[in-house]
Protein backbone atom coordinates (compact mmCIF):
# COMPACT_ATOMS: atom_id res chain seq x y z
CA UNK A 1 0.00 0.00 0.00
CA UNK A 2 2.76 2.42 0.93
CA UNK A 3 4.76 1.35 -2.13
CA UNK A 4 1.82 2.23 -4.42
CA UNK A 5 1.53 5.68 -2.83
CA UNK A 6 5.23 6.31 -3.39
CA UNK A 7 4.98 5.20 -7.05
CA UNK A 8 1.92 7.43 -7.52
CA UNK A 9 3.77 10.38 -5.98
CA UNK A 10 6.80 9.85 -8.24
CA UNK A 11 4.61 9.52 -11.32
CA UNK A 12 2.73 12.72 -10.48
CA UNK A 13 5.95 14.74 -10.03
CA UNK A 14 7.54 13.41 -13.21
CA UNK A 15 4.34 13.94 -15.24
CA UNK A 16 4.33 10.27 -16.25
CA UNK A 17 1.18 10.51 -18.40
CA UNK A 18 2.70 13.40 -20.35
CA UNK A 19 5.89 11.42 -20.95
CA UNK A 20 3.89 8.40 -22.13
CA UNK A 21 1.97 10.62 -24.56
CA UNK A 22 5.20 12.14 -25.86
CA UNK A 23 6.63 8.65 -26.34
CA UNK A 24 3.64 7.69 -28.47
CA UNK A 25 3.92 10.91 -30.47
CA UNK A 26 7.64 10.32 -31.01
CA UNK A 27 7.02 6.78 -32.19
CA UNK A 28 4.66 8.00 -34.94
CA UNK A 29 6.62 11.15 -35.74
CA UNK A 30 9.35 9.30 -37.59
CA UNK A 31 7.22 6.50 -39.04
CA UNK A 32 6.60 6.27 -42.78
CA UNK A 33 3.69 8.50 -43.77
CA UNK A 34 0.70 7.03 -45.57
CA UNK A 35 -0.86 9.65 -47.78
CA UNK A 36 -3.35 9.02 -50.56
CA UNK A 37 -3.26 11.48 -53.47
CA UNK A 38 -7.05 11.43 -53.88
CA UNK A 39 -7.96 12.20 -57.45
CA UNK A 40 -5.14 10.08 -58.86
CA UNK A 41 -5.24 7.29 -56.24
CA UNK A 42 -8.18 5.68 -54.52
CA UNK A 43 -8.27 3.74 -51.30
CA UNK A 44 -9.38 0.14 -51.61
CA UNK A 45 -13.09 -0.40 -50.95
CA UNK A 46 -15.08 -3.37 -49.79
CA UNK A 47 -17.30 -5.14 -52.31
CA UNK A 48 -20.14 -4.21 -49.95
CA UNK A 49 -19.57 -0.46 -50.32
CA UNK A 50 -22.85 1.30 -51.04
CA UNK A 51 -22.62 4.12 -53.56
CA UNK A 52 -24.91 5.38 -56.28
CA UNK A 53 -27.85 3.19 -57.35
CA UNK A 54 -28.33 1.33 -60.62
CA UNK A 55 -31.08 -0.72 -62.25
CA UNK A 56 -29.96 -3.95 -63.89
CA UNK A 57 -31.20 -5.79 -66.97
CA UNK A 58 -31.40 -9.46 -67.86
CA UNK A 59 -28.86 -10.73 -70.42
CA UNK A 60 -31.57 -10.53 -73.13
CA UNK A 61 -31.89 -6.76 -72.51
CA UNK A 62 -35.18 -6.74 -70.62
CA UNK A 63 -35.22 -4.75 -67.40
CA UNK A 64 -35.33 -6.83 -64.24
CA UNK A 65 -37.70 -4.68 -62.19
CA UNK A 66 -41.12 -6.32 -61.86
CA UNK A 67 -42.69 -3.35 -60.05
CA UNK A 68 -43.32 -5.26 -56.82
CA UNK A 69 -42.68 -1.98 -54.94
CA UNK A 70 -40.89 -3.74 -52.10
CA UNK A 71 -37.97 -1.30 -52.33
CA UNK A 72 -40.37 1.63 -52.08
CA UNK A 73 -42.09 0.08 -49.07
CA UNK A 74 -38.89 -0.77 -47.20
CA UNK A 75 -37.11 2.57 -47.79
CA UNK A 76 -36.89 4.30 -44.38
CA UNK A 77 -36.20 7.70 -45.97
CA UNK A 78 -39.07 7.47 -48.50
CA UNK A 79 -36.60 8.26 -51.27
CA UNK A 80 -38.00 5.83 -53.88
CA UNK A 81 -41.09 6.49 -55.98
CA UNK A 82 -42.51 3.81 -58.29
CA UNK A 83 -45.47 3.82 -60.67
CA UNK A 84 -46.35 0.69 -62.63
CA UNK A 85 -48.57 -0.57 -65.41
CA UNK A 86 -49.62 -3.93 -66.79
CA UNK A 87 -48.15 -5.03 -70.11
CA UNK A 88 -49.95 -6.93 -72.88
CA UNK A 89 -48.45 -10.25 -71.74
CA UNK A 90 -49.86 -9.76 -68.21
CA UNK A 91 -46.60 -8.87 -66.51
CA UNK A 92 -46.21 -5.70 -64.49
CA UNK A 93 -43.43 -3.21 -65.27
CA UNK A 94 -42.49 0.22 -64.00
CA UNK A 95 -43.43 3.37 -65.85
CA UNK A 96 -41.75 5.62 -63.30
CA UNK A 97 -38.87 4.69 -61.02
CA UNK A 98 -37.22 7.60 -59.20
CA UNK A 99 -34.72 7.83 -56.38
CA UNK A 100 -34.09 11.14 -54.63
CA UNK A 101 -30.43 10.95 -53.64
CA UNK A 102 -30.78 13.85 -51.21
CA UNK A 103 -33.24 11.79 -49.17
CA UNK A 104 -31.44 8.47 -49.59
CA UNK A 105 -29.40 7.30 -46.60
CA UNK A 106 -27.67 4.50 -48.55
CA UNK A 107 -28.82 1.82 -46.13
CA UNK A 108 -29.07 -0.92 -48.75
CA UNK A 109 -32.58 -2.03 -47.73
CA UNK A 110 -33.84 -1.54 -51.30
CA UNK A 111 -31.14 -3.85 -52.60
CA UNK A 112 -31.83 -6.48 -49.94
CA UNK A 113 -35.60 -6.47 -50.50
CA UNK A 114 -35.50 -6.83 -54.29
CA UNK A 115 -36.50 -10.40 -55.26
CA UNK A 116 -34.91 -10.21 -58.74
CA UNK A 117 -31.72 -8.22 -57.95
CA UNK A 118 -32.95 -5.32 -60.04
CA UNK A 119 -31.89 -2.38 -57.87
CA UNK A 120 -28.29 -2.44 -56.66
CA UNK A 121 -25.96 0.03 -55.06
CA UNK A 122 -22.72 0.31 -56.99
CA UNK A 123 -19.26 1.14 -55.70
CA UNK A 124 -19.32 4.55 -57.40
CA UNK A 125 -18.85 7.33 -54.89
CA UNK A 126 -17.53 10.17 -57.06
CA UNK A 127 -20.59 12.00 -58.30
CA UNK A 128 -21.75 15.57 -57.98
CA UNK A 129 -24.86 17.56 -58.79
CA UNK A 130 -24.38 20.86 -60.57
CA UNK A 131 -27.98 21.71 -61.43
CA UNK A 132 -31.22 21.59 -59.47
CA UNK A 133 -33.05 18.33 -60.07
CA UNK A 134 -30.00 16.23 -60.92
CA UNK A 135 -30.29 14.61 -57.50
CA UNK A 136 -33.36 12.70 -58.67
CA UNK A 137 -32.35 9.65 -60.67
CA UNK A 138 -35.13 8.51 -62.96
CA UNK A 139 -35.53 5.13 -64.61
CA UNK A 140 -33.51 6.02 -67.72
CA UNK A 141 -30.55 7.30 -65.68
CA UNK A 142 -30.62 4.28 -63.39
CA UNK A 143 -30.73 1.88 -66.35
CA UNK A 144 -27.89 3.78 -68.04
CA UNK A 145 -25.73 3.43 -64.92
CA UNK A 146 -26.61 -0.26 -64.74
CA UNK A 147 -25.77 -0.81 -68.41
CA UNK A 148 -22.47 1.04 -68.16
CA UNK A 149 -21.22 -0.79 -65.06
CA UNK A 150 -22.94 -4.19 -65.41
CA UNK A 151 -19.68 -6.17 -65.61
CA UNK A 152 -18.36 -4.46 -62.49
CA UNK A 153 -21.64 -4.93 -60.62
CA UNK A 154 -21.78 -8.62 -61.55
CA UNK A 155 -18.17 -9.12 -60.43
CA UNK A 156 -18.82 -7.52 -57.03
CA UNK A 157 -22.05 -9.49 -56.57
CA UNK A 158 -20.14 -12.70 -57.31
CA UNK A 159 -17.37 -11.81 -54.83
CA UNK A 160 -19.96 -11.02 -52.15
CA UNK A 161 -22.15 -14.10 -52.81
CA UNK A 162 -20.47 -16.42 -50.24
CA UNK A 163 -21.28 -13.95 -47.47
CA UNK A 164 -24.99 -13.52 -48.25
Amino acid sequence: MAFQKIVHLIKSFTLWELLMGLRLTGRHLFARKITIQYPEEETPRSVRFRGIHALRRYPNGEERCIACKLCEAVCPALAITIDSTMREDGSRRTTRYEIDLFKCIYCGFCEESCPVDSIVETDLSNYAFLERGENILDKQKLLAIGDKYEARIAQYREEDAPYR
